[in-house]
């Protein structure tokens, strides 16, 4: 049996960052909304990856997965805002508690992640074109 190609191991390690992007972008959307109670507020959300180490070759190459995507944001704030439509009956909203600065540091980090694996995959493909070329 066949193990993970250099295409397969980089189609995955995109897919768990694309994964990655879709979630930091949830995150930058609902930074700074509100809602009517520290339940309902949005709370940031981070993917889980996990390490996939390819048994047909004893373990010799690995990608990765995502194997969950969690809440991990941390406690919502808690603002006096009697006249906000959202307000509770004692006046206060909360608002997401989303790091804006550490999304984008995470957005662009996994941005570049995928970029890299863009280039694996091309510099493979050259190769294997130029190694074609060579039996002519």
């Amino acid at each position: 049996m066949a193990g993970l190609s250099i295409f397969d191991i980089s189609g995955r390690a995109m897919s768990a960052q694309l994964v990655r992007l879709n979630t930091t972008a949830s995150n930058l959307a609902n930074a700074g909304s509100v809602a009517s109670s520290e339940a309902e507020a949005y709370k940031a959300r981070k993917p889980i990856f996990e390490t996939y180490f390819d048994q047909a070759n004893g373990g010799a190459s690995a990608t990765v997965d995502v194997v969950d995507v969690v809440s991990a944001g941390g406690t919502p704030v808690k603002r006096y805002d009697p006249g906000h439509p959202m307000a509770d009956k004692d006046g206060y909203i909360y608002e997401a508690a989303v790091d804006q600065t550490q999304e984008m540091v995470e957005l662009l980090e996994a941005s570049r992640q995928y970029q890299n694996n863009v280039e694996v995959i091309q510099t493979a493909k050259s190769l294997m074109l130029n190694t074609l070329k060579l039996g002519q």
